[in-house]
């Protein structure tokens, strides 16, 4: 079939994206689902940093390639061996797909499955599938998902199902950002209730994040950006604490407010600067988290010796370090009951032919979340 898709032909083009178009809208070819492989219509998709880190090469992948990863849809079609889910099925993508029986998965920690990493690495479905074409040309997909069209095809565990009566759009922004940001809090960070967290770096992950902070009952959230306008965006969503990471003194500040430093201070700038910042800010016998990505070839330097003199943990958290079966439905709950404000994170709509404008403004920090809403 042919669909409307944002294809990434060529990597490192400079801003403004407006002018410079780095994702193209090509009409491509797209197969139907093979065996384990579902096709599914797109909702609505998410702009995110681990796109804009493709884009502008600080994450390079294969091209050309149909990014886009965090979205919601309605099951089309399904594939051979496909028992449990339906066409009319309302369905979340997943950016790894766990193939359930690798060492990680079997440990119950598909974000770190080992066929999926592959996959991903070489922009194919899980199994080394590929269902995109473009003037007889291959297409690779983005993290198994390829989600700035009309339609994907992906493997059946690139999803997880959800209610219908959660709107599509809030359900879109489960996949990613609530499912990275809230999972670091509830299972990398283990925030309990009367704790203190801070949250570096206000995108629409650290902001997940500080809202998944609030539902755990955390006493103290500090919230640190570099635009005034996020901490106070910040504030409205339960930070007790703002800082601007601009300010020299930022980290005295930090320790002070919060008597020698939180238990938990996660990172979510993709900044090594920043998780040396988060590490600073650290209390004695507290745990410093990285959700960031930041360029494969930054090292990060520490002084070694506070990791036993301080008992201090450093911990890296991908995908929330969660079960996306498990936590999907539970955040969604959350947010049925009011105590996750999902839906306060979304600051722009978008159609597809303006793609290139939403992540300027995501480069430039103007927005939280954009989703790209599809007929």
């Amino acid at each position: 079939m042919k669909i409307r898709a944002a294809v990434l032909e060529e990597i490192g083009l400079e801003r403004p994206y407006a002018k410079s178009q780095p994702l193209k809208v090509r009409e491509v070819e797209l197969e139907g689902p093979g065996p384990g492989e579902v096709l599914v219509k797109i909702a609505v998709a998410g702009l995110c940093h681990s796109d804009l880190s493709v884009i502008d090469g600080n994450r390079p992948r294969p091209v050309p390639m149909v990014l886009g990863h965090e979205a919601s849809g309605v099951v089309e079609d399904v594939g051979p061996y496909v028992d449990d889910l339906a066409p009319g099925d309302h369905v979340v993508f997943v950016f790894v797909p766990s193939c359930g029986h690798c060492a990680p998965c079997s440990e119950g920690r598909p974000a770190l499955c080992e066929p999926g990493a592959v996959s991903n690495g070489h922009g194919e479905l899980l199994g080394g599938t590929t269902r995109l074409h473009w003037k007889g040309q291959k297409v690779h997909h983005h993290v198994g998902v390829s989600s700035f069209a009309e339609y994907a095809t992906v493997s059946r565990r690139s999803l997880v199902k959800v209610d219908r009566d959660v709107p599509l759009d809030i359900a879109g922004l489960i996949g990613c950002a609530v499912l990275t940001g809230a999972g670091a809090v509830f299972n990398t960070g283990d925030v309990k209730p009367g704790g203190s967290t801070a949250v570096i770096g206000l995108g629409g992950v650290g902001l997940a994040a500080l809202i998944g902070a609030a539902a755990a009952g955390a006493e103290t959230i500090v919230a640190v950006d570099r635009l005034d306008s996020k901490l106070e965006f910040a504030k409205a969503l339960g930070a007790t604490h703002t800082f601007n990471a601009d300010d020299p003194d930022v980290v005295a500040k930090v320790r002070e407010a919060t008597r020698g430093g939180v238990e938990a201070a996660m990172e979510f700038a993709g900044s090594v600067k920043a998780l040396e910042f988060g590490y600073a800010i650290t209390r004695r016998g507290g745990t410093t988290i990285t959700a960031g990505l930041p360029n494969p070839k930054a090292m990060l330097s520490l002084p070694a010796v506070t990791l036993v003199a301080e008992e201090r943990t450093l911990k890296g958290s991908y995908i929330g370090s969660g079960v996306p079966s498990r936590d999907i439905p539970r955040f969604l709950g959350l947010y049925k009951r009011g105590k996750l404000p999902v839906d306060k994170l979304l600051t722009h709509r978008l159609r597809l032919d303006d793609i290139n404008e939403g992540f300027d403004r995501l480069a430039d920090g103007s927005a939280v979340r954009q989703i790209v809403e599809f007929d």
